[in-house]
C-alpha cells in the first residue's frame, strides 16, 4: 500500500495503525515514511508491505495493490495512480469523483469524504482513521474490530472513542 499525503496529516499514523492491525490478527506488516523536505504540509507517502510471511524487503513500493489517498489536492501535482497494479483499490478522501484515468486494468476507486467525517467526530480535518474504515470495509484486508483494538492502544479516552466513530463511519460510508 502508498499513501499520499501532506506531512502533518497523519499518514504515518494511519500507516501505523494498519500495520498493527495486521500483527493484531497474526499476519507481518512493515510500514514506513518517505519524505523530501521536512515541514509541514509538504507531499510525502507512507508505505505498508503487508504479508502471511516474515518481510524482509525494505525500499519503497512502487506497484501498489492499494492506494489511499488523505489530501485529493495532491492529485493535481502528484500521480497517485502511478505503478498501480490491475485490479488495485484506491480509496480517496473527497466527497466528488476526481477526473482520475487508471492505466491498469480493473482499478477500482471509491470515494470518502474523510475530512468531513474527521470535523464531525474530532472537530478537526483528519480524515485518516475514516479512510482506514473505508479501506477495511472494501479490502477485506483488516477486521474494523483489529483496528478499533490498535486505536484503543494508541489513543485514550475520548481521543479514541472520537477516532473509533470516524473508523466506523468511514466504514459505514464504503459500505453503502
Amino acid at each position: 500500500m502508498r499513501i499520499h499525503a501532506r506531512a502533518g496529516q497523519g499518514a504515518i499514523t494511519t500507516a501505523a495503525l494498519l500495520g498493527t492491525a495486521v500483527f493484531v490478527e497474526g499476519g507481518y506488516a512493515y510500514a514506513f515514511p518517505s519524505f523530501g523536505a521536512a515541514r509541514m504540509g509538504a507531499p510525502m507517502n507512507a508505505f505498508i508491505r503487508i504479508s502471511d510471511q516474515v518481510i524482509r524487503l525494505r525500499s519503497q513500493i512502487y506497484n501498489p495493490d492499494y492506494v489511499l489517498v488523505v489530501d485529493p489536492t495532491l492529485v493535481r501535482s502528484v500521480d497517485v495512480l502511478a505503478g498501480v497494479k490491475d485490479n488495485a483499490l484506491i480509496v480517496i478522501n473527497s466527497k466528488e469523483p476526481l477526473s482520475l484515468k487508471p492505466k491498469s486494468d480493473g482499478v477500482k476507486i471509491i470515494y470518502v469524504p474523510a475530512t468531513e467525517i474527521g470535523m464531525r467526530h474530532l472537530g478537526r480535518p483528519l480524515g485518516n482513521t475514516a479512510l482506514l474504515g473505508a479501506f477495511a470495509a472494501v479490502s477485506g484486508t483488516v477486521k474494523l474490530e483489529s483496528l478499533k483494538e490498535v486505536i484503543k492502544r494508541r489513543f485514550s479516552g475520548e481521543i479514541a472513542e472520537k477516532n473509533t466513530a470516524a473508523l466506523t463511519e468511514g466504514w459505514e460510508v464504503a459500505c453503502g
